[in-house]
C-alpha cells in the first residue's frame, strides 16, 4: 500500500518542483546584478529589505537610439540587466529605431516569444518556420499595428518608409537572449572553418573568407 501511495505522490511532488520555476515564490526577486555569486537559472536576489523604487525603474526609452551603423537600426533593451526588478517575472521589452531602409537583421530569441508594436513609420516584418518547410511569413505594418514572432524562430524587420521608424517589442522572458544569424555564423570566436561554411552555403571559400572579415 505504501509503495502505491509513493508512486502517486512522488510524480505530483516532482511536477510541483518543476512548475515552481514558472511562478514567483515571493513578491519580487530583484536581481543582485553587482554581486551575483550564486549560479542559478536567472540571477540571485537582493535582500528584500534593501530594495528601493529604482530597482523597478528604467528611464530613457523615449530617446532615439543611435542608428549610425551598417544595418541602420538600434535596439535599446530593457531586460533584467537594465532593470533588476524584472528578475523572475518572465517579461522584458525593447525600443527599436530604424533609418529609412534600415533593418533589424535576421535573428532569434532562444528564450522568448516577441510581440512588436509599430509606433511610427512602416515596417516589413517576417519570420521563417522551422525545417523542413522553412516557410517565410511576412507582412507590412503601419503605425499601431501589432505582430507576433514565435519563440526561437528566425525573424527580422525592415523600414520600408521614407522616414525613421520606431517600434516597441515585448518579450516573454526577463532575459530573452538574441542570436543574430550573420554575427553568429560569420563572427564566431574562434571562427568556424571556412570549408565547413562553404559547403553549408554552397559557395566558394573565398566568399566565406570575405564575409568573415566583416564580422
Amino acid at each position: 500500500m505504501a509503495t502505491h501511495v509513493l508512486l502517486i505522490v512522488l510524480p505530483a511532488l516532482l511536477f510541483s518542483v518543476i512548475m515552481a520555476d514558472h511562478i514567483p515564490l515571493q513578491d519580487f526577486c530583484v536581481a543582485d546584478v553587482g554581486n551575483n555569486r550564486v549560479l542559478v537559472n536567472g540571477l540571485s536576489c537582493k535582500d528584500s529589505k534593501t530594495v528601493q523604487a529604482n530597482d523597478f525603474f528604467f528611464s530613457g526609452l523615449h530617446l532615439p537610439g543611435n542608428t549610425s551603423n551598417p544595418v541602420g537600426s538600434r535596439v535599446t533593451p530593457v531586460t533584467v540587466t537594465q532593470l533588476p526588478g524584472l528578475n523572475t517575472l518572465g517579461i522584458s521589452m525593447a525600443r527599436i529605431d530604424y533609418t529609412p531602409w534600415g533593418i533589424n537583421p535576421p535573428h532569434t530569441h532562444p528564450r522568448a516569444s516577441e510581440i512588436l508594436t509599430v509606433l511610427e513609420g512602416t515596417l516589413e516584418v517576417g519570420f521563417i518556420t522551422s525545417n523542413p518547410d522553412n516557410r517565410l511569413i511576412t507582412k507590412v505594418l503601419s503605425k499601431g499595428d501589432v505582430f507576433v514572432f514565435p519563440v526561437g524562430l528566425v525573424h527580422f524587420q525592415r523600414n520600408v518608409g521614407k522616414v525613421n521608424a520606431v517600434a516597441i517589442a515585448a518579450l516573454s522572458s526577463q532575459n530573452p537572449g538574441v542570436i543574430t544569424i550573420a554575427n553568429a555564423v560569420f563572427g564566431s570566436k574562434p571562427a568556424v572553418s571556412a570549408d565547413i561554411l562553404a559547403k553549408a552555403f554552397q559557395v566558394d571559400s573565398g566568399v566565406i573568407n570575405k564575409l568573415q572579415s566583416k564580422f
